[in-house]
């Protein structure tokens, strides 16, 4: 009876192949190993991908703001400095809203556009996120 033992070695897989009949020139083994298959790189999110979230998070918030100016369709009488106005209370709450919004970017550009002076100045070069191109 065979065992494992009393075989015979088989050739590796990898090993070169020598020719049967001499030629007069020898196989060399390639130089450089080949490289383990790597494994497969996580993808970057992309610049439309982000922007594909964000229009499905408008449509969710949208959609909220549609309910809540349907629900509170009774109509309110707003005094505004000599003004007086009767609109339904979940439009006049938006307008409300986006007036807050709007105090809030002015405000946040404001101070965006300071850093940025701030920045030239200190540097002597304006302040940009991409890096300069050299001069051809």
């Amino acid at each position: 009876m065979a065992t494992s033992s009393d075989e015979t070695p088989k050739t590796p897989v990898t090993a070169p192949v020598t020719d049967p009949v001499p030629t007069g020139r020898e196989s060399v083994p390639p130089a450089v190993p080949p490289a383990p298959a790597a494994a497969p790189k996580k993808l970057r999110p992309t610049r439309i991908s982000g922007t594909w979230i964000a229009v499905l998070v408008a449509i969710v918030v949208l959609t909220f703001l549609l309910v809540f100016i349907l629900q509170n369709g009774g109509n309110a009488t707003i005094h505004f400095l000599w003004g007086q106005f009767s609109l339904p209370l979940g439009v006049a709450l938006l307008f409300a809203a986006i007036g807050g919004a709007l105090l809030v970017a002015i405000v946040g550009a404001a101070r965006i556009l300071q850093l940025r002076r701030q920045a030239k100045r200190v540097t002597g070069r304006p302040a940009t996120s991409s890096p300069a191109r050299p001069v051809s």
